[in-house]
């Protein structure tokens, strides 16, 4: 015999878990779930709690309050539930809130909740939200149990079955089949269920999903012009802005990319990893005063985040360290106080993890120095040089780092020995190479590098409008920084050569080419201005016979 009474009713199959800080909302909300037929439900009062009963328990529905007092809230809890992989595809997310606040609701959206219960809630809103949505669940359930065992070509077998069968959910059946058929690589097939939806009617996802697959199958102008599209339309689908800035980041145009990841973090400054996108895209342009702010937000959006990590605090002084160098006076010392002090909270904070003080006082030394204060900076570095002995131990990161460090304390014969060190080690790995060849041509302070390279750019406008004289003083000017930076030693060189093919008895001119090659003497084979310095002096040696 079957027990009937389970038969007709969903809420007593499944186990419910209740998270709220206050003890009489979790009782009330307990009542009305025993109303509506359930039985099995855990009550929590902390997101400690809800995690680890999520880590040892399978759970099918989670009511979950947003604020839950000092420490984490219920968008910390989903973030690390969804992280962790602890809820099944078939398992239920409702954010419970009195607190509707656009910020609260766009970052809490970012980790896809089920659905929002705004207090005050009574029976009957509970169990006609929470029917409906369980309804849906046993009805895709088998789809969902294939998907959680990433079986996707079964996956997508039982969704092509369910159309016919369940039209009410054809919506979640075409999307989940797009996406099924895009982690599979079948980008014609995704594509083409994605335009069959948008033919019927232009729904968002259906658009977002089309990008997606046009960004992996490379188009990216048409890909960046429907994302473009669908923001201006969907100003609130935070899922574009993020792959818009990826097209854009594919084209070529990080400064583009970049603006689009601000305008994000104003709709929705609440979600870490992207707050940590738009530094690290910041840094990459150079724009430190935004990179600053961002890692800023990242630290502070980490403090009970799962996604909580050193290298944001390491990110963060290296930054502020980068904008207060060479500058005592009222603002540059305020950075470089911040930046020693989100140090300090570092080593604290991530205690336990191996080499963390070593990396905060490399980059403490050079604040030190940054500010003038050569004598501390000099007794960090005397404590440091023991640890560091051994440099063939060294990560790439914590390297580079050092090596930042050694140039700064003007201790340059280190520096570059170390790199070379570096170079042999890591040749296998093209990112960490390409840091080491800008650490060798530009090793100097943040503000210098900047000052070097906008000359480097007026240099190449000069050259390329033909005024030769400009364009070399411009390059000898950038040299005067970063003696030592190959592509502007080539970049004169050129510049010299053609004024020697109008003056052709100009013999200084090959004397300032020798002089510049010369500096490039030790160039490594693997640098990428290597073969560039190669045909120049073979250029050079032809004109000089």
């Amino acid at each position: 015999m079957t027990d009937s009474k389970a038969d007709f009713n969903p809420f007593g199959k499944l186990t419910f878990l209740i998270v709220d800080d206050f003890e009489n909302f979790r009782l009330s909300i307990r009542q009305m779930l025993r109303s509506c037929g359930a039985d099995k439900i855990e009550l929590v009062a902390q997101a400690n709690q809800a995690i680890q009963y999520c880590t040892y328990n399978h759970v099918d529905v989670v009511l979950c309050d947003f604020n839950l007092g000092e420490g984490k809230n219920g968008q910390h809890i989903l973030e690390e539930l969804r992280h962790k992989k602890l809820l099944k595809r078939s398992s239920l997310f409702l954010m419970v809130t009195a607190e509707t606040s656009k910020e609260m609701v766009m970052g809490a959206r970012e980790y896809q909740p089920d659905a929002y219960l705004t207090k005050p809630i009574n029976r009957a809103v509970l169990e006609k939200r929470l029917g409906s949505l369980i309804s849906q669940r046993n009805a895709l359930m088998p789809i969902n149990r294939e998907i959680d065992r990433e079986n996707y070509p079964e996956a997508i077998s039982l969704c092509l079955q369910a159309l016919p069968r369940q039209p009410r959910y054809k919506t979640w059946l075409m999307k989940t089949l797009g996406d099924l058929y895009f982690r599979l690589g079948d980008l014609t097939h995704a594509l083409k269920v994605f335009d069959d939806v948008l033919a019927q009617r232009e729904l968002s996802w259906a658009k977002f999903g089309r990008c997606k697959v046009l960004l992996a199958k490379r188009s990216f102008d048409e890909a960046v012009d429907d994302l473009r599209e669908l923001i201006a339309r969907h100003p609130d689908y935070m899922e574009a802005y993020d792959l818009l800035a990826e097209g854009l980041e594919r084209q070529g145009r990080p400064a583009q990319a970049q603006q689009i990841l601000e305008q994000a973090a104003q709709h929705s400054p609440n979600a870490l990893l992207r707050q940590k996108h738009l530094a690290e895209l910041a840094s990459s342009n150079q724009d430190m005063d935004t990179a600053s702010d961002a890692w800023r937000r990242t630290v502070e959006l980490g403090t009970y985040s799962i996604h909580d990590n050193s290298d944001h605090y390491l990110a963060l002084g290296q930054t502020l360290s980068d904008l207060s160098e060479g500058d005592p006076e009222e603002e540059g010392a305020a950075r470089a106080k911040e930046a020693l002090a989100m140090l300090k909270k570092m080593e604290k904070r991530f205690a336990e993890e191996e080499g963390i003080t070593v990396r905060s006082q490399i980059i403490q030394c050079r604040i030190y120095a940054g500010q003038g204060q050569d004598q501390q900076a000099a007794k960090i570095l005397q404590g440091l040089q023991p640890v560091l002995e051994n440099t063939a131990a060294l990560d790439a990161q914590t390297g580079l780092d050092y090596a930042k460090t050694l140039f700064r304390m003007r201790l340059e014969t280190e520096a570059k020995q170390l790199l070379a060190d570096m170079a042999e080690r890591f040749s296998d790995d093209p990112d960490t190479l390409q840091k080491i060849e800008s650490l060798l041509d530009e090793p100097v302070g943040f503000p210098q590098k900047i000052k070097a390279r906008t000359l480097n750019r007026d240099g190449i406008r000069a050259f390329e409008s033909g005024n030769l004289k400009e364009a070399a003083d411009t390059f000898t000017k950038a040299l005067e920084i970063v003696p030592d930076h190959a592509a502007l030693n080539l970049n004169l060189v050129q510049v010299l050569m053609k004024e020697h093919g109008n003056n052709p008895g100009d013999s200084d001119l090959l004397r300032r080419c020798q002089s510049c090659l010369a500096r490039l003497s030790d160039l490594p084979e693997q640098h990428r201005q290597h073969r560039r310095y190669v045909a120049l002096q073979r250029k050079l040696k032809g004109l000089m016979e």
